[in-house]
């Protein structure tokens, strides 16, 4: 990452840890925060959370990758999320992911060219009743079918 951006993460980085008074404690709820305004946890803002809370990185960095909730990677503007659960696998997920790769142009675990979107399969959402489902944004889409996959993608501004 380029000074520049070391810049621009340092002072946003500041504001968080003081909101939470630099209390040790508090890792999680800040690195949530730092993931909020980058989408992502930059190196430098890990950084920055070891210095300001005297922790040491490997500290940092075992939180940032023990929660799946947190990415080390850049994400695109909207995250969509197929369940690949066993309920939705019967019901046709995979063809679901196939649409998504081919209207996105990107494969599960990527972003899309323009970090419009991030596509991932995950293993369970816990809404089997609804299956297959897509999660876009944290918004459920059940009873997902391919048909719905274009407008589902074009809905997103």
């Amino acid at each position: 990452m380029c000074t520049e951006t070391r810049e621009i993460v340092a002072p946003k980085v500041k504001d968080i840890l003081n909101k939470y008074a630099k209390d040790k404690g508090m890792l999680v709820a800040i690195l949530q925060d730092i993931q909020t305004e980058f989408n992502y946890l930059p190196r430098p803002a890990l950084e920055a959370v070891s210095q300001g809370l005297g922790v040491p990185m490997s500290q940092v960095y075992s939180v940032a990758t023990f929660f799946k909730a947190f990415s080390l990677k850049p994400k695109g503007k909207h995250s969509v999320h197929v369940c690949m659960g066993t309920a939705c696998h019967v019901r046709g997920a995979s063809k679901i992911l196939d649409k998504l790769v081919e209207k996105l142009g990107c494969c599960a675990g990527e972003n899309t060219e323009d970090m419009k979107f991030s596509l991932d399969a995950v293993n369970c959402v816990g809404a089997c009743a609804l299956g297959p489902v897509v999660v876009v944004d944290g918004q459920y889409v059940g009873n997902m079918t391919t048909e719905k996959v274009k407008p589902l993608i074009e809905g997103c501004q």
